[in-house]
């Protein structure tokens, strides 16, 4: 019999709060599903389902967006904690925006055409995920040259984002109507754009450099508090504008002279700092999501 010889798989550096991020990123995925099969159940149109579903996603994309930023910020980054993401990635940003644009929209067409949108969007997304595994993988064994700080493709976590705000901004515009009457067509059209956008060669900036730790002026801290306060007060369009910026600053960023580029991405990250320090402080995080996670749970266990 041939002996075993452990492997780095052996025993996998399992990190507890990185991945306790990418668990709520989960919960919020599967939540979702749950609350839009609800919907589909509902005879009375499921909308208030479907808000629940939209929120879900939101929350999911916070989560991803935590994750590594603790992992780096904890060094604690590990082959795990990158493969339990993009599991966990193609629940929450794959499947739930794919069945919740093919239940709302997609099924006033017909229905071939409406499964194959959704399935190309899951498909490319899944396939994004996969090449950015290896990508990650080739450059810390020094494989590649590409700049560890940038994403080839439009990140699927930020395409489900646009998809789940420019859904719920429709849903705001009919006054909660679930039929969002010739909106729709504008759903038809950003779903193949951003499957074929997730498997472009289009770089965009990850601010894998933001660094929470660091001291920065009151300027920033005021403009990340009304980033903030606008994202939550006006959540209708406010998300939509931010997921609209990253997708169109991905196209034109070629055609970016250097400086410029690096001036709007300080910016960013300086801003992305403020932010990061006002959701989570590195000692009090693991409270702070388990109450946010159970907040959320709840809301999609109320539609059941």
């Amino acid at each position: 019999m041939k002996r075993h010889v452990p492997g780095p798989w052996s025993n996998p550096q399992v990190y507890l709060l990185p991945n306790l991020m990418t668990a709520g990123n989960l919960a919020c995925g599967f939540s979702a599903v749950v609350a839009i099969f609800n919907g589909m159940r509902d005879a009375g149109g499921g909308a208030r389902e479907f808000h629940i579903a939209i929120f879900l996603i939101l929350g999911a994309c916070l989560f991803d967006a935590l994750d590594g930023r603790i992992a780096r910020l904890k060094g604690q980054e590990s082959m795990f904690g990158r493969e339990f993401d993009s599991l966990a990635d193609i629940v929450s940003f794959g499947i739930a925006p794919a069945l919740l644009v093919m239940d709302m929209v997609l099924k006033s067409f017909d229905d071939r055409l409406g499964w194959t949108i959704a399935f190309v969007y899951l498909l490319c997304g899944a396939m994004r995920l996969a090449r950015f595994n290896c990508l990650a993988q080739a450059v810390a064994e020094g494989k590649s040259e590409t700049s560890s700080r940038d994403f080839v493709g439009f990140p699927i976590p930020a395409a489900a984002g646009l998809i789940a705000s420019l859904t719920l901004f429709m849903l705001w515009l009919n006054e909660g109507d679930k039929n969002v009457g010739q909106w729709k067509y504008l759903l038809v059209i950003i779903m193949p754009l951003l499957s074929f956008m997730m498997l472009s060669e289009f770089t965009y900036p990850s601010f894998k450099a933001m660094n929470w730790r660091a001291k920065r002026s009151l300027v920033w801290l005021f403009v990340a508090i009304l980033v903030l306060v606008c994202a939550v007060n006006f959540v209708e369009f406010v998300p939509l504008l931010i997921f609209l910026a990253y997708l169109v600053y991905g196209l034109v960023r070629p055609w970016v002279s250097r400086e410029w580029r690096r001036e709007i991405e300080d910016v960013v990250e300086e801003i992305g700092e403020e932010i990061g320090e006002e959701l989570v402080e590195a000692e009090a995080a693991e409270p702070l999501v388990a109450e946010e996670a159970r907040e959320l749970l709840d809301e999609a266990g109320e539609a059941v």
